[in-house]
């Protein structure tokens, strides 16, 4: 009679052992806590329909009890087990949140298979991680090229008040190059702040329903004495039948002199740069081609990264900016629900292009 009790106490362990382990299985959270609780009632139930029929054959108490008191501990292994799955990827979660919080950026959660609720969050636990890294890492690169494009200008004006002051040379001589740097600080420091302003989401744009070719003629009027003064051709396509836009006129003349003062420094003396305003799937799209070097496809991915060093085709040692006007476009581009890309051209040379919704983006 003893052998017959243990074995189906036995019998019964193994079973709640296995049941755990199909609860386990189970692939969202939800489904196992109701397996956990199938198994919370199913074992003693069964428990005790053994122990009936144990009574009814053998006659014995002691037996009953040691039947059911095995389907009951084989019930809360069962459980338990079960629990420590769960809670597991949740302690692991937490100690990986508690790293990122004390400022480990590297931090991330273990990837999980199932449950589900627990695998989609440990995936966008990860994404936000890897979020913050690359920002606090994009802020860090901002920070010591700001600093650098700051320094340079800044020294080269305390050298010049120096050499004035030790009466190395007449203060006219220095002073229009002492204006320019002046200018090119503020430049810069009207960039920062309207990067800033992009990133914190506080750019107000003044909506109103414009003319794309109106906004083009504008900015090929500011650009043209430029142009002539690098013998480049100045071209224009323009579809007088696209419809109008809303946007902020004064940012979308942002961007395309930004584009356009762009393809001017990348432009060979006698090249061309070309406008082409027409209506697309996305909406009205505004491209801006030159007959320049071109660039690379992974230039072409990164060019709108802000103080991106792009190669010695489009290099900043050729004149241009801090690497900033760029970025910008895209930020001011994207505040009006559009798109902006860049490539090259088949037949050389760069072609950037920003497409603009018809319709109010708010």
């Amino acid at each position: 009679m003893t052998d017959v009790a243990i074995v189906l106490g036995l019998s019964t362990l193994l079973v709640g052992i296995a049941a755990a382990l199909l609860v386990r299985l189970l692939p969202t959270v939800r489904l196992q806590l109701i397996g956990l609780t199938f198994l919370a009632v199913a074992l003693p139930l069964g428990a005790v329909l053994t122990s009936g029929w144990v009574m009814f054959h053998m006659h014995d108490d002691v037996k009953i009890l040691a039947v059911s008191a095995a389907s009951a501990l084989s019930a809360v292994i069962g459980a338990l087990l079960v629990a420590h799955w769960i809670v597991k990827p949740i302690d692991d979660l937490r100690v990986a949140s508690r790293r990122l919080a004390s400022g480990e950026l590297s931090a991330r959660a273990p990837s999980l298979e199932r449950p589900a609720e627990l695998q989609e969050l440990s995936t966008s636990f990860n994404e936000m991680a890897t979020n913050v890294e690359e920002i606090f890492d994009a802020r860090r690169q901002l920070v010591a090229w700001a600093s650098h494009d700051l320094r340079t200008p800044v020294a080269a004006i305390q050298a010049m008040l120096e050499a004035v002051e030790d009466g190395l040379a007449p203060a006219d001589e220095y002073l229009p190059t002492v204006g320019e740097q002046i200018r090119g600080l503020s430049l810069l420091i009207d960039d920062l702040f309207e990067l800033a302003c992009i990133d914190a989401g506080a750019l107000t744009l003044q909506l109103q329903r414009i003319r794309p070719g109106d906004v083009v003629d504008t900015c090929l009027r500011a650009v043209g004495a430029q142009a002539r003064a690098r013998n480049v051709r100045l071209e224009a396509r323009i579809d007088r039948a696209t419809p109008e836009i809303a946007a902020a006129p004064d940012k979308v003349e942002r961007v395309l002199m930004n584009l356009l003062t762009n393809a001017l420094r990348h432009t060979p003396s006698d090249g061309a740069v070309a406008v082409a305003v027409e209506p697309s799937e996305r909406g009205i799209e505004i491209s801006v081609e030159d007959s320049g070097n071109g660039f690379t496809r992974y230039a072409a991915q990164h060019v709108f990264d802000r103080f991106w060093k792009a190669d010695e085709a489009r290099s900043r040692s050729d004149g241009g900016g801090a690497g900033l006007g760029l970025a910008i476009s895209r930020g001011l581009v994207e505040a009006h629900g559009g798109t902006i890309w860049a490539e090259t051209r088949p037949g050389g040379g760069a072609r950037f292009v920003f497409a603009l919704p018809i319709e109010d983006p708010s």
